[in-house]
């Protein structure tokens, strides 16, 4: 079991079950029956708010993915805040191009944010203002990638074909591929303006730690590489296929994604990690972010990815592990931390989910998983 400290300077330095057994020993008589009472309830409360969050996340799992999809149809009709923004001029604006969205040209959906950033979909957006804006300016992207373990053969390939298909059409593009088997990156027939750099990270034996540690990585390589070479970055994970138009209108200084099982859901289904004990922690937020997709400067990515790589270490030396591991210490940055670009689930689209009125186009989509084969040591 674990145990916890309180904050009182009472305690002398003690855990909370060291304290409560000073204080209720005959030497103590000097406290009296008031404080004993009162450490014992903060006790027990803690307690039970752990228990209750354990029985929580799996109840809230289950009916999140394992819905009959005439349920998944149902949630579709739930109705989404409006943008209250008159017009896109009134955004904080990321660029100028960006006073050109037409907020009110989807009433079905939520295109911007209480913080004034706008939320992009279908019908907003003018593709040739944004491409126009981001050549003159010479806006450049990074994209990493990981594919380690069973991951590289399963998905690579057909990401990285996808992606010269459709992720920002006519600007430069550097691939970096993490992998723990240079040797068997595929040779993709890359675009002019497009090149790949592959970076050799270990293996770890558990997948978490995988996604964990790429924060480590990105940071890195933004450091020592990126950052002379690119404007912008984008992180993705490796089982995803482009399907559609990935282009500079998604470009900004913290671009985050709203996840596609729960952008329409109340915020208490929210997967959270409300495990006081990790830096992760949230009692409630804005929104959830999908951490399949990130991206932004630079100097942001940078920034987010070390940040979320010391609240996973700190947890690390507290034997304490976020339930969603990076995305959980992602959520937790972008509240603390607002995007001042969201991208609507259009651009990370799961078709188990079912038909959806508002999805008018999908422009990324998850592959097949196969956690059994892929995520076994």
């Amino acid at each position: 079991m674990e145990t916890f400290k309180i904050n009182l300077d009472l305690r002398g330095g003690l855990t909370m079950e060291e304290w409560i057994e000073e204080c209720l020993s005959p030497e103590k008589k000097h406290l009296n029956d008031d404080m004993q009472s009162y450490v014992k309830s903060r006790h027990l409360q803690r307690m039970r708010s752990v228990l209750k969050c354990g029985l929580l996340v799996p109840i809230t799992l289950c009916a999140i993915y394992l819905i009959p999809p005439s349920v998944k149809l149902f949630i579709g009709f739930i109705t989404m805040e409006k943008c209250h923004l008159e017009s896109a001029k009134m955004l904080n604006l990321d660029s100028s191009v960006d006073a050109s969205l037409n907020l009110q040209s989807r009433p079905d959906v939520l295109t911007c944010t209480y913080w004034k950033a706008a939320i992009i979909w279908e019908g907003m957006f003018d593709p040739r203002l944004y491409d126009k804006m981001h050549k003159m300016r010479g806006s450049s992207v990074a994209l990493t990638v990981f594919a380690v373990g069973r991951y590289l053969d399963a998905y690579l390939h057909t990401f990285l074909n996808s992606s010269e298909q459709h992720f920002m059409v006519g600007l430069p593009v550097t691939y970096y591929v993490f992998t723990d088997m240079p040797e068997k990156v595929p040779n993709i027939k890359l675009s002019p303006l497009r090149s790949m750099k592959v970076i050799k990270v270990e293996k770890n034996s558990r997948w978490q730690d995988v996604s964990m540690m790429r924060m480590k990585s990105i940071s890195n390589v933004i450091e020592s590489d990126i950052r002379h070479h690119c404007t912008h970055v984008f992180c993705f994970d490796v089982d995803q296929v482009f399907t559609g138009r990935f282009g500079s209108e998604a470009l900004g200084d913290s671009v985050a994604l709203l996840h596609a099982h729960y952008y329409r859901l109340p915020k208490h289904l929210y997967t959270y990690d409300r495990n006081p004990n990790s830096k992760a922690y949230m009692e409630t937020g804005d929104f959830y972010y999908h951490a399949a997709i990130f991206g932004g400067s630079w100097k942001n990515v940078k920034a987010l990815t070390e940040a979320c790589y010391q609240g996973i270490m700190e947890d690390k030396q507290n034997n304490v592990e976020a339930l969603w591991h990076d995305e959980s210490h992602l959520n937790k940055y972008m509240l603390l931390h607002k995007p001042s670009k969201v991208l609507s689930p259009e651009y990370c689209w799961d078709t188990s989910i079912g038909f959806r009125s508002d999805i008018q186009v999908t422009r990324l989509l998850w592959a097949p998983k196969y956690y059994d084969t892929l995520r076994t040591p």
